[in-house]
């Protein structure tokens, strides 16, 4: 049996600085009602509730406008939590990243982008989703939707798996920083392979770092790397809280913390604009409205 994750924060601290009209969560995830959704006997750890009124209340102390759910590896391919979430959100607001295989039909991925899905995710790290030998396959049926390649690998796999990514015929986001260590420093081959990657023009990455940090909560440490892969590729960068900290030991993070990370890794409030308005509007089709200051 899997080890239950501690719940989100109860309450979250307003950030100094609140994120801009119209501005993109990148990650988050929406676990329950449990006896609706039955989580996969496969999956690598077992989530509390995490419900949509939860949230909505912490994107509203942090200024957030828009979202984007990524389905979690506990449910495998059954996607029906987070696309039941993306409709009660709203169309105009949210959009998703589903978990596929190529085992999928070719109407069911049409009704899928109609709802909102606009990449694949595929998780190397957890247990549950498909297999690394699937990616390819599954990327050429995702291909001509428009969609993106979302990976979720860990570090130590970039340097080896970055140059094939590159090479897809789609963009490819790269989750969690790229589960980069910290300890590592900014000059360790898996930071040079994500940096080549981003700043090839189809490869993205998502500044939501903190499961990258070797010293831990606050998490300051992970500065000197967000900063590198901004001023590699600002325009391919976004930003992401990854409510509600699933799969995580130690201090549960404060959302209006991990806002304000973001404005000391990006102090410049139009560089915040591009990370948290305009790039994600780009990547997940949200329309033009607040895309300039």
């Amino acid at each position: 049996m899997t080890a239950l994750c501690q719940p989100a924060r109860a309450t979250v601290t307003p950030p100094t600085v609140k994120a801009p009209a119209k501005s993109v969560d990148c990650h988050f995830h929406i676990f329950g009602p449990d006896a609706r959704y039955p989580y996969s006997a496969k999956r690598g750890y077992t989530p509390p509730e995490a419900l949509i009124p939860q949230y909505e209340a912490m994107i509203a102390t942090l200024g957030i406008e828009r979202m984007v759910i990524v389905h979690p590896s506990v449910y495998g391919t059954d996607n029906r939590c987070s696309l039941d979430s993306m409709a009660a959100l709203g169309r105009e607001r949210c959009r998703m990243v589903a978990v596929v295989d190529d085992s999928i039909a070719d109407a069911d991925l049409k009704r899928m982008d109609e709802a909102g899905v606009r990449g694949a995710r595929f998780n190397l790290v957890n247990a549950g989703g498909p297999s690394r030998d699937a990616l390819e396959r599954t990327v050429r049926r995702i291909a001509p939707l428009g969609w993106h390649l979302q990976v979720y690998i860990a570090g130590e796999q970039l340097a080896e798996l970055a140059p094939m990514l590159g090479r897809l015929p789609v963009p490819v986001v790269v989750d969690h920083m790229g589960q980069i260590m910290t300890g590592w420093g900014v000059t360790h081959p898996a930071v040079s392979a994500l940096r080549r990657l981003i700043d090839g023009g189809r490869g993205w990455v998502k500044l939501c770092g903190y499961r990258c940090s070797s010293a831990g909560y606050p998490y300051a440490d992970v500065t000197p790397l967000a900063r590198a892969l901004i001023a590699t590729a600002a325009e391919r960068c976004v930003w992401g809280s990854d409510w509600p900290h699933p799969d995580l030991a130690g201090t549960v993070p404060d959302d209006g913390a991990l806002l304000d990370l973001l404005t000391a890794w990006a102090p410049d409030a139009a560089l915040r604009h591009k990370i948290l308005v305009e790039n994600p509007a780009a990547l997940y089709g949200f329309s033009a409205e607040g895309r300039s200051l």
